[in-house]
């Protein structure tokens, strides 16, 4: 099976496209350090292969950010990436978890879809939480976003290890109707998978096994994978940012430790760090 890798593919009969996401040792690397509960952890993972599918559905250089925003016990789950399938993630509760479901964690609430291009102009697309899971709210954003019809499938296996994975279906911009029976065509068949087939066979395996009657151009893989880019040096720019005053508060404390959101590194200043901080402002 690939492993952190996007898998692009062609219906050479069809007008539709599709993208394959394998995500293991990048998304153990997201989440190692973190406590989260077992069900943000699923979560998390999704938003993961969604942000990489979404990702290479664009034509552009530049970033990409999702975020989940509702009134449930998960007040904010976020993963941003970019056209070089590098991402990032994290997430924020505000209660105990009461359920495990989509709608149980994230309540009612919008994803916030933001696009920013190397070059052009900034996009950002809000979308309510559509049925009872992530899937079901994009499809809905592409439907109302790009107005091409799009499926989505994402499994997820938190328990014995980090690994996630996702296939998406998405018309062709031309020839609409003869695209549209061919999309409905080719999902009555991708219908059929599961997630054991999904996580489990290489990328090849699961086209032949659902697709084996179409002609199906695979092109080369594109590697996923997780970069935070924190470091101490970025945590001092911060502290120079805070101004003399709380620097200083933080050298009577006599040192101070920043954590990174992302990875959970956390970076440790000793007093006399601070005050060297604190002599340059």
């Amino acid at each position: 099976m690939a492993s952190d890798a996007l898998v692009r593919f062609l219906f050479q009969h069809k007008h539709v496209r599709g993208e394959l996401s394998y995500i293991n040792d990048s998304l153990q690397q997201m989440l190692e350090n973190h406590q989260y509960p077992l069900p943000v952890k699923q979560l998390l993972a999704e938003l993961v292969v969604a942000t990489s599918l979404l990702t290479a559905t664009l034509k552009f250089e530049g970033e990409i950010a999702m975020q989940l925003q509702g009134d449930g016990p998960v007040k904010f789950a976020a993963v941003n990436g970019n056209h070089l399938q590098q991402f990032r993630g994290v997430a924020r509760l505000q209660s105990e978890l009461q359920g495990e479901s989509f709608n149980e964690l994230v309540g009612n609430g919008y994803l916030v879809v933001t696009i920013t291009p190397k070059q052009g102009e900034r996009y950002q697309g809000i979308i309510p939480l559509t049925g009872n899971s992530l899937t079901t709210t994009l499809e809905a954003y592409f439907a109302q976003s790009e107005q091409l019809p799009t499926r989505l499938y994402i499994f997820t296996d938190i328990t014995a290890q980090h690994r996630a994975a996702g296939l998406l279906l998405q018309v062709l911009p031309v020839e609409q109707d003869k695209a549209r029976e061919d999309f409905n065509d080719l999902v009555t068949l991708s219908d059929t998978l599961t997630a054991t087939e999904l996580l489990n066979l290489p990328a090849e395996e699961v086209l032949y096994r659902l697709f084996h009657q179409e002609q199906v151009e695979v092109f080369p893989t594109q590697a996923i994978r997780f970069i935070c880019g924190c470091s101490k040096e970025k945590c001092e720019t911060a502290l120079f940012s805070l101004g003399r005053a709380v620097v200083a508060e933080q050298v009577a404390l006599g040192g101070l430790d920043m954590s990174c959101e992302y990875c959970n590194t956390s970076y440790h200043f000793t007093a006399q760090d601070l005050q060297d901080i604190h002599d340059k402002l």
